[in-house]
């Protein structure tokens, strides 16, 4: 699985990762877990994704502030 702790939308490295949202996309060796710095950069990174469900293997909503 591949990490990444720079939020997407911001460009901001996201640091204590236990306590930020994340999406894990796709399978395999591709598989991708992306951080995000809040819950609102990770709900305006999926409104700008295609809409296809089956594209994350989890939606994790548990957001820790």
């Amino acid at each position: 699985m591949i990490v990444t702790t720079i939020d997407p939308v911001t460009g901001n490295r996201v640091q204590d990762l236990e306590h930020h949202p994340f999406v894990v996309e796709g399978g395999g060796a591709a598989q991708t877990k992306i951080y995000f710095e809040s819950e609102a950069t990770r709900q305006a990174y999926l409104a700008a994704q295609p809409d296809d469900p089956s594209r994350y293997t989890d939606n994790n909503t548990e957001f820790h502030s």
